[in-house]
């Protein structure tokens, strides 16, 4: 059994049992009881009442959180040389074609996002294997596969993260770090929790919202209030 840290027991003290708080007290209180070392990424887990199995209950979306994730979010942009020059304006960190794609099937993927063009995707499907797993592989849905290339690479440098709910019916996003003021941390936690809303998928029924957690890399979660999302 994992031991409990003198932290993690004084972090634990501070959650009221049984206590579900509103996104404000629940973002001030994750950076209270951070006691990590480092700049911890804040994330939010939110379960779903849907299938996932079924084509008519998967939740899949896009969100641009207003005050971006705090993360230096490293970009290739697999374009071609037409798209070179305003993917690099953007601020992609990484911009070419051929030589990445082999890179790729040498089995680098040192990046967070990669944003390409739909004239490109037919190279990428052999790239399915590597990419997939990790969640790298472009996709129309989420905006990463597109013809105007700089404005996406701009979208995931100021914030756009991309969710998608998992096999257990949850889905796990960071919004932010610990460092962030609480109020910074409570605004992007409406802004995903607000579009999980608007996509709930019409074959979901009854309560849609089941649960919502918010915690930080190494802290103990604290448990949202989940009425204000469900009225809606």
């Amino acid at each position: 059994m994992a031991k409990v840290t003198k932290k993690l027991k004084e972090a634990q003290a501070k959650i009221e049992n049984g206590k579900m708080y509103s996104v404000a007290e629940a973002s001030a209180l994750v950076k209270e009881i951070s006691y990590e070392n480092f700049d911890a990424s804040v994330d939010l887990a939110v379960r779903l009442n849907v299938d996932p199995r079924k084509a008519n209950q998967m939740v899949r979306g896009v969100v641009t959180l207003p005050h971006g994730t705090g993360k230096d979010v490293k970009v290739l942009a697999l374009v071609t040389p037409d798209k070179e020059a305003e993917a690099k304006e953007a601020g992609a960190d990484f911009v070419g074609l051929d030589e990445y794609l082999d890179k790729i099937k040498g089995g680098w993927t040192d990046v967070d996002v990669i944003i390409t063009m739909p004239s490109v995707m037919g190279k990428l499907g052999p790239l399915g294997r590597i990419l997939g797993p990790r969640g790298l592989m472009p996709n129309p849905k989420t905006g990463t596969v597109t013809m105007d290339v700089a404005k996406a690479v701009s979208d995931v440098k100021a914030g756009k993260i991309d969710f998608k709910v998992d096999k257990t019916g949850i889905v796990h996003a960071g919004i932010g770090k610990a460092s962030f003021d609480a109020d910074k941390i409570a605004g992007n936690a409406r802004e995903l929790l607000t579009t999980l809303v608007k996509l709930k998928p019409q074959a979901a029924k009854g309560v849609y919202i089941k649960s919502i957690h918010i915690s930080s890399t190494m802290s103990p979660s604290v448990e949202i209030d989940t009425k204000r999302f469900t009225e809606q």
